[in-house]
């Protein structure tokens, strides 16, 4: 249980989950591109990292600012800059480490904010679409290399944005520890009905930060 109701951090169009007692430090989340900050899988994300001790901030990206639904439009430089400013809100908010990441699209930005410099202390990433589905030329791993800040992968084993087999040696340009947390069975959404994905994950994340 969280000690208060989920908050609005209106600059940022976040929401707040709030720990008992003094936060051990933040995470920002953000969504995938049709999806918008009430996506289940980032509430319950939200509300396990508060359960941890953390002070969890789920925000919509400066697109879905813009407009309630539909796909990315504009510039992705405007998205990063939007994760920049988020990360930047909830280190304000935090004395401790400072956690970042999405859902496909948002997770995809982030990693390219950390590739740019946006400092972190665990990178969380969640059905990161390698390419698109079909289309594994088109491979989105350019900026991988230039990534040096502990990375967890959450993935399912029937993600049509990409294989494990094909998301193991990009993971490997990382250049920090990285884990893989395999999702079996699960799709884009990460849905499972077996396993507990949010605890999951951040058990991954925690033991990378150590």
């Amino acid at each position: 249980m969280t000690s208060t109701s989920p908050t609005e951090i209106d600059a940022i169009a976040g929401v707040s989950h709030h720990p008992d007692g003094t936060p051990r430090g933040g995470v920002a989340l953000t969504h995938g591109a049709g999806g918008s900050r009430e996506s289940p899988m980032l509430v319950a994300l939200c509300d396990e990292w508060a359960r941890r001790g953390f002070l969890a901030v789920r925000y919509n990206l400066p697109y879905r600012r813009r407009r309630p639904k539909g796909p990315p439009s504009g510039s992705s430089a405007a998205d990063i800059a939007g994760i920049v400013e988020a990360v930047a809100t909830v280190r304000a908010l935090v004395d401790g480490p400072v956690l970042a990441g999405g859902h496909s699209y948002g997770g995809r930005m982030t990693s390219m904010a950390v590739a740019d410099g946006l400092a972190l202390d665990v990178l969380t990433l969640f059905s990161y679409p390698l390419h698109p589905p079909g289309k594994p030329e088109r491979a989105r791993t350019e900026h991988l290399p230039r990534i040096t800040v502990p990375t967890v992968f959450t993935h399912g084993t029937a993600d049509p944005f990409g294989t494990l087999d094909e998301l193991r040696p990009a993971a490997v340009l990382i250049g920090a520890p990285v884990e893989i947390v395999e999702v079996t069975g699960a799709r884009h959404d990460l849905g499972s009905k077996k396993l507990d994905v949010p605890a999951l994950a951040v058990d991954a994340a925690l033991r990378l930060l150590g």
